[in-house]
């Protein structure tokens, strides 16, 4: 028979027709990526699956044992019906077959099988509509072979409606017939010392195990592969960084004028990570730094020393941030940090997309010609039309927003300018370890002094709905004490509320929850135009899709005291700084995740005004929409939430799509659950490459790079 490598094309495996059909179902082409289509669970054939359970709608792949089979004409239409109740001996499950009245010879009442199809429901009752389904050959002639196979587990596969999971175990049996050797990826050292299996025989396993026992070894060695190619792939990564030279940039009086005019002492934190920085921007290769710290902790002071250290030597900066409003609101509070004296030597300059024809050549102009030695803007740097004369560091804030190929087409602006991300989105370690390994990452923790904290309430709605009164007269208290107030909303208007008019970007994770918004920001000014304790109150509305210069107008006046009460979007979450406002209420609080909780209640508490965070929710108690309310509640640290977060919402959606390329190739590595694992594999990544950087005599390793991290991984990697 032939055999087949796993970098042999599916169709030369399976034939063209199977392998377009596996190409448009899971994306696969290579054999590769059929053997890496793992099952997720398995069944046995005396096992029986728990009808009771199964979610309709969903594609289900049960075994089950055949009751009753009927077959009738139909009222309504020409033909017949047949009709097969099959049983798991806890329920019943209909399967129903149109004009098939032939198939009453195989579903006889006795038969065993595995039937697979999605679940839809029929007067209240469950039913598969022309299901797919494997019958065990279980008449008398076979039956010893039945009773030798009855413990043989039964691979149960991630299927489609086009593919079932029956169909996938024989085109894997099929393949891995004809599969040849696999270079194993994993050093001889630390397969021994964990006691893994070769990579062939891993395969081999986890597709057609004898016994359940042989599944968990096999797991656990492919677990090993994922983590260790992708440290390797991440620790290669650093080393392309490093073998690229930099321009190094020592401090110098700018620096100096900027420290002895501080109104404060910086915070040991933002010393040492300051340090850090100075030292990177030094250095032979351009620095790749992740600084993450809570909100208000002092990052921008950080980045701001590290352009003030490039600026000496006459090269620029650029800021790169999320939103419109947020890069107005850096260029005023970097040039209020700089000072009288400073900033007109630095000149900060605002370049985004929304800015007046005229206002943005003259911007464009200043970052082009080196005038300004800060530039700070949104996508509009991204454009082709936006050069820099000297671009020697790349600030990014709140890198999740950005996709790895914006970051890149920023930093190519340079010749290898330094890297500095920003982020006020704890990261859990494994997180850090398994997206950003290539970065070095730095961590303030502690907060300036002077700030009175936050205390955070729910407002559980669905059991005291007269709440909902109490915390609109809580925020007029505040305000008749001089103080300001936000109210955040997951909608810009929910009665005209379509796929594409969200709040500024989709709330965090939702946990499948799907029901309608209520509160709108339209809904809400309306409401509070109308209330009695707001009759003196100044309230305004801010969201994304306003006019940018009507968006900074607002932001500018609450900043200034002129608005009372500021009724927003997400476009508030991260950067706008108003000392005085001290409430926030975060209405359908539930809708958010617990990161952005914790980012929107950052907006509060930053001066010397207690912070107080009202989280006002209609998910009832228990539902996993109220824990993740619940937890931020309970505490202020970000990085205890980080962790909750992490467990409440699984990895997919903390690593985000614009990490994809970094974990596409993990099948069952959990960045939470394998921390070990993942520590284990990065010491061993270290070693192999000190040992051998070229990887010349680890051929297997070098080939489950190139499968694994193909080049449109590698890319992504690369602008990290």
């Amino acid at each position: 028979m032939a055999s087949f490598t796993l970098d042999s094309s599916l169709g030369g495996a399976v034939g063209g027709k199977t392998a377009a059909a596996l190409e448009r179902a899971f994306g696969m082409t290579t054999v590769g990526d059929l053997m890496a289509h793992y099952p997720r669970r398995y069944a046995r054939r005396g096992e029986l699956t728990q009808i009771s359970s199964l979610p309709v709608g969903e594609p289900v792949t049960i075994v089950a044992e055949v009751r009753r089979a009927s077959e009738r004409r139909m009222k309504n239409r020409n033909g017949s019906l047949l009709e097969v109740v099959i049983s798991d001996g806890n329920g019943e499950l209909s399967l129903t077959f149109f004009n098939q009245a032939w198939r009453v010879k195989d579903l006889k009442p006795g038969r065993r099988g595995i039937f697979a199809g999605k679940v839809g429901e029929y007067r209240g009752a469950k039913q598969l509509a022309h299901p797919d389904y494997e019958l065990f050959d279980d008449e008398e002639q076979a039956r010893l072979q039945a009773e030798a196979n009855v413990n043989l587990p039964i691979p149960i596969y991630p299927a489609t409606s086009t593919i079932a999971s029956w169909q996938l175990q024989k085109i894997v049996d099929l393949v891995l017939d004809g599969l040849g050797d696999v270079p194993d990826p994993l050093t001889d050292e630390l397969r021994a010392r964990h006691g893994l299996l070769d990579a062939r025989t891993a395969i081999e396993r986890i597709h057609r195990p004898k016994a359940l026992e042989e599944i968990e070894p096999a797991r656990a060695t492919l677990r090993m592969q994922e983590a260790f190619v992708l440290q390797v792939a991440l620790l290669q990564q650093r080393q392309f960084v490093r073998a690229l030279s930099a321009t190094r940039r020592a401090p110098g009086a700018l620096l100096e004028r900027f420290d002895a005019a501080l109104p404060f002492p910086r915070t040991p934190d933002q010393v040492s990570v300051g340090d850090d920085v100075a030292r990177d921007l030094q250095g032979d290769w351009p620095m790749n730094r992740l600084v993450q710290g809570e909100v208000g902790s002092g990052k921008t002071l950080v980045a701001l020393r590290a352009m003030l250290q490039v600026a000496e030597s006459g090269g620029q900066s650029a800021l790169i941030a999320p939103t419109e409003v947020l890069a107005g609101q850096h260029v005023r509070s970097i040039a209020r940090m700089l000072g009288p004296q400073l900033a007109p030597e630095l000149m900060p300059t605002l370049l985004t997309g929304q800015l007046p024809a005229a206002e943005r050549r003259k911007a464009a102009l200043r970052a082009a010609s080196g005038q300004a030695r800060i530039v700070v803007g949104t996508h509009a740097l991204l454009s082709e039309s936006t050069t820099f004369a000297d671009l020697g560091l790349v600030v990014v804030d709140e890198q999740h927003r950005f996709g790895v190929e914006q970051r890149e087409s920023l930093r190519a602006k340079g010749s290898s300018p330094h890297a500095l991300v920003l982020t006020a989105t704890p990261i859990p370690r494994t997180v850090a370890m398994t997206v950003f390994g290539d970065l070095d990452v730095s961590t303030i923790r502690t907060m300036p002094a002077g700030r009175a904290g936050i205390e955070t309430f729910v407002a559980p709605l669905a059991e005291h709905p007269g709440w909902f009164g109490r915390v609109w007269e809580r925020i007029a208290e505040e305000v008749g004490q001089g103080r300001q107030a936000f109210v955040v909303c997951a909608a810009i208007d929910a009665e005209a509320l379509t796929k594409d008019d969200t709040a500024d970007e989709p709330p965090g994770d939702v946990g499948g929850e799907t029901a309608r918004t209520r509160w709108g920001v339209v809904q809400v000014a309306d409401l509070l135009s109308r209330h009695s304790s707001f009759s003196d109150i100044r309230v305004e509305m801010l969201h994304g899709k306003m006019p940018s210069d009507e968006k900074d107008a607002v932001m500018q006046a609450f900043a200034r005291g002129d608005i009372d009460v500021l009724v927003a979007t997400t476009v508030v979450e991260v950067g706008v700084d108003v000392p005085n406002a001290s409430t926030m209420a975060i209405l359908e609080a539930d809708r958010f995740g617990v990161s952005q909780l914790h980012q929107l209640r950052g907006r509060v508490g930053r001066g010397g005004i207690p912070g107080l965070c009202l989280l006002v929710t209609e998910a009832p108690r228990g539902t996993p929409a109220r824990d993740r309310v619940e937890a931020v509640a309970s505490t202020l640290n970000g990085f205890a939430l980080a962790e909750v977060d992490l467990e409440l919402r699984g990895e997919g959606d903390v690593l985000g799509d614009a990490q994809s390329g970094a974990r596409s190739s993990l099948r069952l590595l959990r960045v939470v659950k394998d921390a070990d694992i993942i520590a284990e594999a990065r010491i061993a990544a270290e070693q192999v490459l000190a040992d051998d950087p070229a990887l010349q005599r680890h051929p297997g390793l070098s080939a489950a790079l190139e499968r694994n991290v193909g080049m449109a991984e590698r890319a992504a990697l690369a602008k990290n």
